[in-house]
């Protein structure tokens, strides 16, 4: 066993091969031991876990906190948002997560999800209606992006002339340029400037939608016949502080629209990659449910989980880790790590999907994880009737993933569909 406390932490590994080519670094890491040390692309140090069972167990071990007053400054300068952005799920323990998940959760509720089918679908279609006369798109811009953001947009009740570049927030916050620091802190202004204001005209005139009755919440006021057609979201004495009300509005759209762009990216490649695969889908569309499933373990959107500081001393693996240290959890890796699911590195839709991670795991399970399926589903269910011929529009060589740690995502995803006799690319 490792003691940091009589041998010190090992040197941190070099990152650049998780961002070059992270399936065989997470393989290499897994092989050479459990946890290791890394610094971050952020500068921070942390300890990153790599096999199955020790990123099960540590998703649902409460000794390790999300809450940011538990870490070590030596271990994390913290991360640039202002409380109002900050507030959220993401960074909460119980009794708050408790708390501030109730008030939110029955938005999410599988009745509720199941009926946001049909519009989902329409705002699909739409979009595949616009690209259809072009032969070819952006897979992402086009589609990935746009689909998504309506969505949550609507749930959330933001009016089409509000609906900002949150790709470009996104960006900012997750792939951070090193050479532009600024645009962070422009990014930053900007999304505390957007959601302030929303609130406030959601005051002034609420809605049928979840905001609305969030803030009905926040305000002690009866939210009537909203959009969740309930008496009150939460439990007698439930409330939400402004800057938790702010921040639950930027989480939903924020995390509701990352998961769902890089599902649908990835799994589209993923298709290309394999056409065989590709055709069957097109022919059985009733199975791609549980493609979606192989899809997320296979390349999941999110690689790591939030990151967790050590409430006491504890062991993760064999290793000791100091309590306030940062604490990154694999997902990517747990999820093709042999140990658990065979020939991890082989798409296989046939394989045995129990126990997946890549939406989480224990109370911090995504809150939004059956809307993300489902516009998943709904989004390859459309695209790949729509266009039997598709096909990726650029060699495979010309694509480039976002560098970051924390997403695994393509900046762009080129596809066509129009003849068969036009020059197919080939990897």
């Amino acid at each position: 066993m490792q003691n940091t406390a009589e041998t010190g932490p090992e040197a941190p590994i070099d990152t650049t091969p998780l961002l070059d080519d992270p399936y065989a670094a997470y393989a290499a890491l897994r092989d050479a031991g459990p946890v290791h040390r890394i610094t971050g692309t952020d500068g921070n140090p942390a300890w990153l876990v790599t096999r199955y069972d020790d990123v099960r167990r540590a998703l649902a071990d409460d000794r390790l906190s999300l809450d940011k007053r538990h870490a070590a400054p030596s271990s994390y300068r913290g991360f640039a948002l202002p409380p109002a952005l900050d507030a959220n799920l993401l960074n909460m323990d119980p009794p708050d997560h408790t708390r501030v998940r109730r008030l939110v959760v029955k938005a999410f509720t599988p009745g509720r999800v199941e009926a946001l089918r049909a519009p989902v679908r329409r705002i699909a279609d739409e979009l595949l209606d616009a690209m259809a006369e072009r032969g070819s798109a952006d897979l992402i811009a086009d589609y990935a992006e746009p689909l998504p953001i309506a969505v949550i947009c609507d749930l959330l009740g933001i009016p089409e002339r509000d609906r900002r570049d949150f790709r470009a927030w996104s960006d900012a916050l997750l792939a951070p340029d090193p050479s532009r620091p600024e645009l962070m802190k422009e990014a930053i202004g900007a999304m505390l400037e957007f959601y302030t204001r929303l609130i406030a005209a959601k005051r002034a005139e609420p809605g049928d939608d979840l905001l609305s009755d969030l803030i009905a919440v926040r305000d002690e006021a009866a939210p009537g016949e909203a959009a969740l057609g309930e008496a009150a979201l939460g439990e007698e004495g439930d409330r939400l502080t402004e800057d938790e009300l702010t921040s639950l509005a930027f989480l939903i759209l924020f995390a509701g629209y990352e998961t769902v762009v890089h599902l649908i990216g990835n799994a589209v490649l993923t298709l290309f990659d394999r056409p065989d695969q590709l055709g069957q889908l097109q022919r059985n569309p009733a199975e791609l449910p549980t493609a979606v499933e192989e899809f997320l373990r296979f390349d999941t959107p999110y690689p790591l989980a939030i990151r967790r500081f050590p409430k006491e001393d504890m062991e993760i693996g064999g290793v000791r880790i100091a309590a306030g240290e940062s604490v990154l959890l694999s997902i990517a890796s747990a999820n093709r790590d042999p140990a658990r699911y065979p020939e991890a590195d082989v798409f296989d839709r046939g394989r045995d999907l129990s126990g997946p991670l890549a939406m989480g795991h224990g109370i911090h399970y995504c809150l939004g994880a059956a809307l993300a399926r489902l516009e998943a589903v709904t989004a390859l269910d459309a695209l790949l009737g729509r266009f039997p011929g598709l096909r990726l529009g650029v060699p495979r060589a010309d694509l480039r993933y976002r560098r970051s740690l924390r997403v695994r995502g393509l900046i762009s995803l080129p596809i066509a569909w129009q003849s068969a006799n036009e020059q197919v690319f080939e990897a």
